[in-house]
C-alpha cells in the first residue's frame, strides 16, 4: 500500500515537472515570438501641398445656341460642323411659310393708307375752304346761320377722318415694319467668332421658330479660344476650395500632357446625385479656367482635375500609412512616464479616436498621440507629439493598425526594393 503511495506521488511529480517545463517552454517561446517585425524611417520637414481631385469635362467660355426666330423650311446651309466662322457670317437661310404673303399684304395696306391720305387731305381742304366762305357769307348776311352751321359740321367730319387716316397709315407701317423683321430673321448670321460645334439640321428641313415657342436648335457656334472645365466636388471637400486655387488638369485624349488651370468660380447651389435608395450625394460645381489650350480640344472631353488648395513648407512630416487611429492606449503599469507622457491627452480625447505614431524606443515602441494637419498623396503634416529626426514605424501595415501596441517589443527589417534586393549598406 505504502509502494502505491509512492507511485502515485512520483508520477504526480513527474506531471508536475513536465508541466512546469511546458509552461516554461511556451513563455520562452512566445518571449521569442513577441518581436514584431517592423520598417523604420526618420521624421523629416517636408512641402506638403494639399490637393482635391474631381472628374469633369470640357467646356468652352463661350458657346451660343442658334435658333430661328421664323418657321420655315432650311434653303440654305453653307456651314458643316468644326467649319471656323466670323461673326456676321451666313450661318442659314430659311424659306418663310407664311411671310412673303403678308409682306405682299401688309405692303398693300400702306399703299391704300397713303392714297386714303392724300385723298382725306383734299377733302380736308375743301371743307376748310367751304367753311371759310360759308363764314364770310354769313357775316354779310347772304346766308343763313343753319348753312354756317352745316359747313362747320362737315369741316369737323373731314378733320376727323383725315387724322384717322394718318392713324391708319401709322399703323399699316408699324405692321410692314414688323413683318419685315420677321423676313429678316429668316437669314441666320454667326454672333460671334468661333466653330460650329454642333449641327442639328440639313437643307430642307423644317424647322420652328422662337416667336410664340421654344424653337428648334439649329447649331451651336463656340469660342474655344477660352476653355473651361467643370468639376462636381464633394460637400466636405468645396470648404477648402478658394478662387484663385491652381490646378493640374488631366486630359483623357491628352495622355502624357498636364494642362495648368486656375479657379474661376465655385458654386453655392448644391447638386444633388442619388447612387442609391438611401444614399445621396451632395456636390458643388467649380469652374476651372485652363492657361494653356491645344487645338485638338474639344467641348466635353473627360478631364481628371488636382485643386491645390493649401502647401505648407518645412513642416514635419511623416508617411500616410505611418498613422494609425486607435480608440485608446494600452500602457504598461510599470511605465509611468509614458503614462504622463499622454495623461493629458488621454484626458481631452477620453472616448474619441486618437491618431497615433509609434516610435521606436530601443527594442521597443512608444506610442505617441500626434495633431496632424494637411496631406498630399504621401505624407502628412504633424502639426504636435513629433521632432525631426525621430525614427517612426512606417511598416507594415498590420503591424501600424493592430499588432503594435505601447510597449510592444520590434524588430526592424529593412525595406525591400522593387527588384527584390533589400535596402542597405552593401
Amino acid at each position: 500500500m505504502a509502494r502505491k503511495k509512492s507511485k502515485g506521488k512520483v508520477i504526480f511529480l513527474i506531471i508536475l515537472i513536465i508541466a512546469a517545463i511546458a509552461a516554461i517552454g511556451y513563455f520562452l517561446s512566445k518571449d521569442k515570438t513577441v518581436d514584431i517585425p517592423v520598417r523604420t524611417d526618420k521624421v523629416t520637414h517636408r512641402t506638403i501641398t494639399q490637393k482635391v481631385n474631381a472628374i469633369g469635362n470640357l467646356h468652352p467660355e463661350t458657346e451660343v445656341k442658334i435658333s430661328s426666330e421664323a418657321s420655315g423650311e432650311i434653303i440654305e446651309l453653307p456651314v458643316m460642323e468644326g467649319d471656323t466662322v466670323k461673326k456676321g457670317q451666313l450661318l442659314a437661310r430659311i424659306k418663310p411659310d407664311l411671310i412673303q404673303t403678308q409682306l405682299e399684304q401688309y405692303q398693300a395696306a400702306l399703299d391704300a393708307s397713303k392714297t386714303d391720305i392724300d385723298y382725306q387731305k383734299s377733302s380736308l381742304e375743301r371743307a376748310e375752304y367751304e367753311f371759310s366762305r360759308m363764314r364770310d357769307l354769313y357775316q354779310k348776311e347772304y346766308v343763313a346761320k343753319q348753312d354756317l352751321d352745316r359747313a362747320k359740321t362737315t369741316l369737323d367730319q373731314t378733320r376727323s377722318q383725315y387724322q384717322n387716316s394718318l392713324a391708319r397709315y401709322d399703323q399699316s407701317k408699324a405692321s410692314l415694319k414688323q413683318i419685315q423683321q420677321n423676313a429678316s430673321r429668316t437669314t441666320i448670321l454667326s454672333p460671334i467668332d468661333g466653330i460650329v460645334t454642333a449641327l442639328n439640321i440639313e437643307v430642307g428641313e423644317k424647322v420652328l421658330g422662337t416667336i410664340q415657342n421654344l424653337g428648334t436648335e439649329m447649331m451651336r457656334i463656340s469660342d474655344l479660344s477660352t476653355m473651361n472645365t467643370k468639376v462636381d466636388v464633394d460637400e466636405n471637400d468645396i470648404v477648402l476650395i478658394n478662387v484663385g486655387d491652381t490646378a493640374s488638369i488631366e486630359i483623357d485624349a491628352f495622355p502624357d500632357r498636364i494642362f495648368k488651370g486656375i479657379v474661376k468660380e465655385i458654386g453655392h447651389s448644391a447638386k444633388l446625385t442619388s447612387q442609391s435608395s438611401q444614399d445621396q450625394v451632395t456636390n458643388f460645381e467649380v469652374k476651372i479656367r485652363l492657361l494653356d489650350i491645344d487645338p485638338k480640344m474639344r467641348p466635353g472631353m473627360s478631364c481628371n482635375v488636382d485643386i491645390e488648395t493649401e502647401t505648407r513648407s518645412n513642416v514635419i512630416a511623416v508617411p500616410l500609412q505611418s498613422v494609425t487611429v486607435r480608440a485608446s492606449f494600452d500602457f504598461g503599469a510599470d511605465d509611468q512616464q509614458k503614462i504622463k507622457k499622454v495623461e493629458s491627452e488621454q484626458t481631452r480625447m477620453k472616448d474619441k479616436p486618437q491618431s497615433i505614431v509609434f516610435v521606436v524606443n530601443g527594442n521597443k515602441v512608444d506610442a505617441v498621440n500626434v495633431e496632424t494637419g494637411i496631406s498630399d498623396e504621401g505624407y502628412i503634416e504633424i502639426k504636435t507629439g513629433l521632432k525631426n529626426g525621430e525614427e517612426i514605424v512606417t511598416g507594415s501595415f498590420s503591424a501600424i493598425s493592430k499588432d503594435l501596441s505601447d510597449g510592444a517589443k520590434i524588430r526592424k527589417e529593412e525595406a525591400v526594393m522593387p527588384t527584390g534586393r533589400k535596402s542597405g549598406k552593401k
